[in-house]
Parts: structure tokens; sequence; C-alpha cells
């Protein structure tokens, strides 16, 4: 589900996101992927335990993702 907003935005940025993303579709995916990446990190004072534990394990869970890669069939 999706809802419309309307967003002000400097003259140069919005030059940027109309090169880069020329039709709505893709501005709007565009515009959504960036707001997740922004809201995926904590501000300060919020639960960052879940990003912690990752990073904890970063390690172990980076060498499991390589080896679920290994056992894909090139096309």
């Amino acid at each position: 589900m999706s809802t419309e907003t309307v967003v002000t935005l400097p003259e140069d940025l919005k030059a940027a996101l109309d090169r880069r993303a020329p039709n709505p579709p893709e501005r709007n995916d565009l515009i959504a992927a960036a707001l997740r990446a922004y809201f995926a990190w904590p501000r300060p004072g919020e639960d960052s335990s879940d990003l912690a534990v990752i990073n904890a394990h970063s390690d172990e869970l980076n060498a499991e993702a390589e080896d679920a890669l290994s056992y894909q069939v090139p096309r």
C-alpha cells in the first residue's frame, strides 16, 4: 500500500533526482529506498540492540552468506 506525499526539494536535488529517475515510478522507488536506508540506522537514544547484535556477529554472518553464495550455479 502506498500513499501520495508532497515533498519540497532544493532545485539542485530535484534536478539530480530527475536525472537519476526520470519517470515517476522510478522516482518513487528511489525515494522509498533512500528513506528505508536512512531509517534503518537508529538515532541517538533509540534502541540499537539489533544493530549491536548484528555487528557483534558480522564475521560469522558474512562467512555464512559467502558459504550460501558458493552453492549458486552460474548461469
